[in-house]
């Protein structure tokens, strides 16, 4: 399945300033693993060694994040959108 992938502003000197790439897989962890082929370096920066999603990064399907859905089994399907959205922190100390 070929899905829109976008890319957040931090990781785009990966993807040629990209902000929005295609992607191939049936579930998010092949789209990734996609990713990772055609820029090398991006999966460590959104994945844990063993794989699963970074505790600060969040990746939505269609507007779901998939931590609510089948994490990062999510199944796809051609013309889905896969956005990555590094969690931001804040506030006053």
């Amino acid at each position: 399945m070929s899905v829109k992938v976008r890319i957040p502003t931090p990781l785009r000197k990966l993807t040629n300033n990209c902000d929005e790439v295609t992607a191939e897989g049936l579930n998010i962890a092949q789209v990734i693993d996609d990713l990772e082929r055609k820029y090398p370096g991006l999966k460590e920066r959104i994945c844990e060694e063993d794989g699963k999603l970074r505790r600060f990064v969040n990746i939505y399907l269609n507007d779901e994040d998939i931590r609510f859905m089948d994490n990062m089994n999510t199944g796809l399907k051609d013309g889905d959108e896969v956005s990555i959205i590094p969690a931001i922190a804040g506030g006053i100390a």
